[in-house]
């Protein structure tokens, strides 16, 4: 904190400090230190939004995954017909919506959604009867190589007869409730004319014209190639499981510097101008907003490798702020209350360890990135139902929500 010198009249002090009675005694008083606040996303770029894998399936029986998806999301998988070359089942290569137009989730049979695959990369053999296949293979990858693409089976034609899928699998989704669905695939090859294990398989939930596992008309990727040939999914699982997880913007938000948080108060009920800026990312209720990225010229929410920052004076007092994650109903990063002064000296560190998420308590929570009442799914603002809580710490966030400081980084520098 920076002093200035300033006099005031000397009086009855000239025998204590020797000054002479046109001389005035020294006074101190503050003068403001200039501050740069800098937010940072700093989520890592997924391609995906979950993704898994699934295990060997024997004639009767089944194996089930669950997942959490909301509109705009697609299911796409992928499992071995064991009894082949480099066959598999899977529905086309953009996966399948899994809501309608009208925002209603699929569910029941989905079998007919799901066609037969010829993976390219190994010649056929007699399904259920060639050397190279399992479980008759000398070892993975031993077949003749075929040099060709992925392409439906009935467009192959090797002169080979082959069950048809509905003989060998089946494949149910049931909606659970909010944003969860259970997917169930049945091994019902037991009377097929080629009885068959389901080898271990791979699923994705991504974005609408996404091809995560493989591309009609292309060559096989090699994650691809080994799950075929050879159930092999260590490759594909890690491709796609790692590539996978929330990524959310930060909308516009509000800070006010001074001795109490005008912000937002913990235990109780938001303010109006809090839930819009939870719910919807609008500070408009705010006296002080920041709203545009570094390098943009209009206001916008910041995604990954993008920020904002925001400048102001102050001689004492507190920071306190907060943006919304996107991604949610009313979740929002804050800090209440953070010295300005610390120990009499200006702030001047990374202060993301002393933030904390909050739920606004204006809009029930769903599953964070899923939610149909969560921008960009939502049909318009303020449409989730209402929660009639509190402001509180969010100490019970969705299961695919990182550390704090995995998703955000903020900077105070003393100009």
């Amino acid at each position: 904190m920076k002093k200035v010198i300033l006099l005031g009249l000397c009086v009855g002090l000239i025998a204590f400090t020797g000054c002479k009675e046109d001389e005035d005694p020294i006074v101190t008083t503050p003068t403001p230190d200039s501050f740069t606040v800098t937010i940072e996303n700093v989520f890592t770029g997924k391609d995906y939004f979950s993704a898994g894998g699934t295990g060997l399936i024997m004639p009767g029986s089944s194996e089930s995954f669950s997942f959490q998806a909301g509109k705009g999301h697609y299911l796409q998988f992928a499992t071995m017909f064991a009894q082949s070359n480099d066959l598999f089942y899977a529905p086309g290569d953009e996966g399948i919506a899994l809501y309608d137009n009208a925002g209603s989730p699929l569910t029941g049979d989905i079998t007919s959604m799901i066609s037969f695959w010829d993976g390219g990369t190994e010649v056929n053999e007699e399904p259920g009867v060639g050397a190279n296949q399992a479980p008759r293979q000398a070892g993975a990858n031993t077949g003749d190589d075929e040099n060709g693409n992925v392409q439906l089976l009935s467009a192959v034609n090797d002169g080979f007869m082959y069950p048809s899928v509905a003989d060998v699998i089946e494949v149910t989704i049931a909606h659970d409730g909010g944003t969860m669905f259970t997917v169930t695939l049945n091994n019902v090859s037991g009377s097929a004319s080629v009885p068959s294990p389901l080898a271990p398989g791979a699923w994705v939930v991504h974005s609408a014209g996404q091809k995560p596992l493989f591309t009609s008309g292309s060559a096989a990727s090699t994650a691809l190639e080994r799950m075929a040939d050879d159930g092999d999914t260590a490759m594909m699982e890690s491709r796609v499981v790692d590539n996978s997880g929330l990524v959310s913007p930060f909308a516009p938000g509000a800070y006010n510097v001074g001795s109490t948080n005008e912000i937002f108060t913990i235990g109780q009920t938001a303010s109006e101008a809090l839930e819009d800026l939870a719910e919807d990312g609008s500070p408009a209720g705010y006296a002080n907003a920041f709203n545009t990225p570094e390098g943009a010229s209009a206001p916008a929410p910041i995604f990954p490798g993008e920020s904002y920052s925001f400048t102001f004076t102050a001689e004492s007092g507190n920071l306190s702020f907060a943006t919304m994650l996107v991604q949610s109903n009313d979740w929002f990063i804050g800090a209440d209350n953070i010295d300005l002064f610390p120990n009499g000296n200006a702030l001047s560190q990374d202060i993301t360890s002393m933030l904390k998420l909050y739920d606004a308590g204006t809009e029930v929570d769903e599953y964070a990135g899923a939610g149909n009442d969560q921008a960009p799914r939502q049909a318009g603002p303020d449409t989730g139902a209402d929660e009639g809580g509190m402001v509180e710490v969010e100490t019970s966030p969705s299961s695919n929500l990182p550390a704090i400081a995995d998703y955000i980084k903020v900077t105070v520098t003393k100009n």
